[in-house]
């Protein structure tokens, strides 16, 4: 086979061949099997035929047994073998008939040998039996059964019967030649097929070997070397077909990953150098990332003290609020009390300088009428107290003046603690408003600080990750720089 051959093509045409080797070879031994199977189904009728001849013999014999048996006793008992041979004899009559078929000699024979068999029934068997129903007539039975003329019907049919089996020997032998003759000729188709079947087999595994096997040897081998890494040497490429393109293919594809292996080689080095520095940022970023943690840890512990102290702020301003509201309370009383006091003064005063300048007058129209006081003493003792009492009545003014000046005064100052704590309330309360302010900044400022924190975590979490990941993307590197070293090139 020429070697530019492809592999369906080979393949196929040796399948070919011995399909159609067995396809002949099975044909031989489907004919010489329906001939052996003719051979012997031919051979089997003539053993039926032997037997159904043996059948007549031994159903006439019955009779003749059994007819002698009653006319030697005279019991009707002996004559069971006779009415049993004669239904068997009709048996074997209509057996050799269907086996004998349209031959005409061995049809002629038949008959002749039913008719001698059916002559001695008649002329002998019935005629003896029926003449010995009669005791005095049994020697006349015992007669016609020994006269000769049941011999001489016994021998034809006899004669007849060998005649058939004679001519049947002769149809035996030829049956035996042609049995052993398709035997060997099944044999023959059997064994030559075989032998012609693994001859071909070996020119077409010869012929496999030289343009597959030893090829497809030469690709493994080759495949083998790569494989383990070697990626230098080419296929030597000798021959055409599918096995030769693979060698080309196999020769292009070991380029392709010479040329892999390098890139790969120079691209695991950069991988594996950008891996170290991803992971030693990460390291860094991890380990800033843990200090920002604690930092915001500790400025929220420092909020939430912040925010504590400024609830504790604000709860103090607003009691000091409601001490300051109270006391403005009591000094806007007191301020009250005092300004009733002052008018009270003012009235007193009005009055004592009333009375003193009563009292003044008095006095002086007193000392005018002196002469007429020496007169009555009663009446200049009375003078005399009523200038002592205008006298303290001068006094009184002046002292009610001098409470008015001290009212007008403590009437000032209280107006002016009542302005200031009045003062000191509305500072209060813009304290507690920008306290409350300052808490709701706080709070914030701690919500923002937990936000804060949580991304820490995530972060920090992430960059875990990332160093995991940049330590698996080292190894990974380290790996593929171990699977390029394997290759040379």
């Amino acid at each position: 086979m020429p070697q530019t051959l492809g592999l369906n093509r080979i393949l196929g045409g040796a399948i070919g061949v011995i399909a159609l080797v067995s396809v002949l070879s099975s044909g031989a031994v489907l004919v010489t099997g329906d001939q052996l199977r003719e051979a012997t189904d031919a051979r089997s009728r003539s053993n039926q035929l032997i037997r159904a001849l043996d059948n007549f013999r031994a159903a006439m014999l019955n009779q003749e047994t059994g007819l002698r048996g009653y006319l030697i006793t005279g019991r009707d008992g002996s004559l069971e073998p006779y009415r049993t041979g004669r239904p068997a004899l009709d048996e074997a009559i209509d057996r050799l008939r269907s086996l004998i078929g349209q031959d005409p000699e061995r049809t002629r024979l038949l008959a002749d040998a039913v008719a001698a068999a059916r002559g001695w029934q008649t002329e002998v068997g019935e005629a003896a039996i029926r003449i010995a129903a009669d005791p005095a007539k049994r020697d006349e039975a015992v007669h016609i059964e020994a006269d000769g003329q049941g011999k001489r019907l016994f021998d034809t049919f006899r004669e007849k019967l060998a005649a058939i089996e004679s001519l049947e020997g002769a149809v035996r032998a030829a049956l035996a030649e042609r049995v052993a003759r398709g035997e060997r000729n099944e044999s023959l188709a059997l064994w030559g097929g075989t032998l012609i079947t693994l001859l071909i087999c070996l020119g077409i595994g010869i012929g496999i070997n030289r343009l597959i096997v030893r090829p497809l040897v030469r690709v493994m081998g080759f495949v083998g070397r790569v494989g383990e890494g070697d990626l230098s040497s080419r296929l030597d490429v000798r021959s055409g077909g599918e096995v030769g393109r693979l060698g080309a293919t196999l020769n292009t594809m070991v380029a392709g990953l010479s040329d892999l292996a390098r890139t790969n080689r120079a691209a695991t080095a950069d991988l594996n150098a950008a891996a170290a520095e991803i992971r030693a940022s990460a390291q860094e970023q991890a380990a800033s990332v843990e200090q920002q943690f604690a930092a915001v840890q500790e400025t929220a512990a420092t909020v939430d003290e912040i925010t504590h102290s400024g609830a504790q702020i604000s709860k103090r301003a607003t009691e000091v609020i409601a001490t300051a509201q109270a006391t403005a309370q009591t000094s806007r009383q007191g301020l009250r009390a005092v300004s009733d006091t002052a008018k009270a003064m003012d009235a007193i005063r009005e009055q004592a300088e009333a009375v003193a300048g009563n009292i003044v007058s008095l006095s002086e129209k007193t000392q005018t009428i002196g002469d007429i006081i020496e007169t009555v003493n009663d009446i200049s003792e009375r003078t005399h107290l009523l200038a002592l009492n205008a006298a303290i009545e001068e006094e009184a003014v002046k002292r009610a003046a001098a409470g008015k000046t001290r009212s007008d005064t403590t009437q000032r100052t209280i107006e002016e603690i009542t302005g200031r704590v009045e003062e000191n309330v509305q500072t209060f309360q813009q304290i507690v408003a920008s306290t409350n302010q300052q808490q709701l900044g706080i709070e914030q400022v701690m919500g923002a600080l937990q936000n804060i924190r949580q991304a820490s975590q995530q972060t920090a979490a992430g960059t875990r990750q990332v160093e995991a990941a940049s330590a698996n993307l080292t190894e990974l590197a380290q790996a593929l720089m171990a699977l390029a070293e394997r290759y040379r090139h």
